[in-house]
């Protein structure tokens, strides 16, 4: 682990994540928490790494889905009644 000191940023660097998705982790430290020690910073860091899983799967939420199956619907009635109108004109 790294800790670099930039100009208006505290950043802690983790290359050794043993984590099989990830392989390295970069933190931002706040700049209220700037005096914190580097050690604690380093072990905080490090406990959050461990903790961390695989990332989430993406899915199309169940709102969407929905969404999407209602405008279909919608779309599918308006062509439907449409073209009831029209052969009743004829």
């Amino acid at each position: 682990m790294t800790l670099i000191k930039g100009v208006n940023r505290q950043v802690v660097e983790i290359n050794g994540t043993d984590n099989e998705y990830f392989e390295r982790a970069l933190f931002f430290v706040k700049p209220e928490c700037c005096s914190v020690s580097e050690g604690k910073l380093r072990e905080r860091a490090n406990l959050i790494v461990s903790q961390t899983g695989a990332p989430p799967t993406s899915k199309i939420t169940r709102s969407r889905v929905k969404k999407a199956l209602s405008l279909l619907l919608a779309a599918a009635a308006g062509a439907a009644a449409s073209g009831l109108i029209s052969l009743a004109v004829r």
